[in-house]
């Protein structure tokens, strides 16, 4: 008896008729493809590393208070791409970018704009969880706010906050000054969400947060991004297709075919896994390639 690859057991049952059913299962939101003056907005970015050209004139509308899920293959551009609108890809040595990035249309690349404070509405959760291991995880949660400089009138109120609307409150509630590192990856990773939450940020941007965590952690993330976005706007890096068709609003398929990456098409998630416009994406959201 021939066994079948691992590999060819997922990509045999992942159809578009089967991502379309998962994107269409969410309710509909409301919401126009443009944010025009309401929401973040790339215009024209290309990213370089060195004279690696990277990302070529990439041009996507975040309407505010949606999920929009990034997929491609490893290599094309999409973490480069989320890190360009936070402005931290300029601190990689001898990376460039040029574009605009507009939140609330005003460019955050505009001569004089301070980088931290563009970190604090602009937040991002990494692939791999990161809270500070010399701290507890109350300290985790409110570092934020130390760092900026900030002032809130109840920290224990913001605290629970956070950690409720990143689901792991009731989780922690009882040891609150124990180190972050203790808790399982899952929660790590929650607690970072968290963290990222206490300065009360307009946008999420999230870097293959599930990669590393096991179904039940994912799910819990999941959730909470879904809850989350009824009050900001979230941008998802992932690999996953199930995922992107669970969590997100909108998907934007990028490529690169032997040169900087591109933008191939981008739509409402249940159009792209039910009838994408290329192709190329077609090939990809089913497994034919990537």
């Amino acid at each position: 008896m021939i066994q079948t690859p691992e590999s060819e057991k997922t990509m045999s049952s992942t159809t578009p008729s089967s991502l379309a059913s998962v994107a269409q299962a969410k309710p509909e939101r409301n919401g126009t493809n443009s944010a025009q003056g309401t929401g973040l907005e790339t215009r024209g970015i290309h990213a370089w590393f060195g004279k690696n050209h990277v990302l070529s004139d990439i041009n996507l509308d975040f309407t505010a208070g949606s999920v929009t899920a990034l997929i491609g293959p490893s290599g094309c551009g999409k973490s480069t791409f989320i890190r360009t609108i936070n402005r931290m890809h300029e601190f990689i040595p001898g990376a460039a970018m040029a574009g605009e990035v507009l939140l609330d249309g005003k460019d955050v690349y505009a001569p004089g704009v301070d980088v931290t404070k563009i970190r604090l509405q602009i937040g991002m959760v990494f692939q791999k969880p990161n809270p500070f291991p010399s701290m507890t995880i109350g300290e985790n949660v409110l570092s934020g706010l130390k760092l900026a400089q900030l002032k809130v009138d109840n920290k224990d109120d913001l605290l629970e906050e956070c950690l409720v609307r990143a689901g792991l409150w009731t989780e922690v509630k009882d040891r609150l000054n124990t180190h972050g590192g203790s808790l399982s990856g899952g929660q790590q990773q929650r607690l970072c969400i968290a963290r990222a939450l206490a300065v009360r940020p307009q946008v999420l941007l999230m870097d293959e947060p599930c990669s590393a965590l096991d179904p039940g952690s994912t799910l819990r993330i999941e959730d909470t991004i879904r809850e989350l976005s009824d009050t900001m706007t979230i941008v998802i890096v992932t690999h996953n297709m199930q995922q992107a068709a669970r969590v997100s609003d909108y998907t934007a398929f990028f490529l690169s075919d032997g040169g900087p990456g591109e933008m191939i098409e981008v739509a409402r998630t249940s159009e792209i896994f039910s009838q994408p416009k290329d192709q190329r994406t077609e090939n990809y959201v089913t497994g034919r390639f990537g």
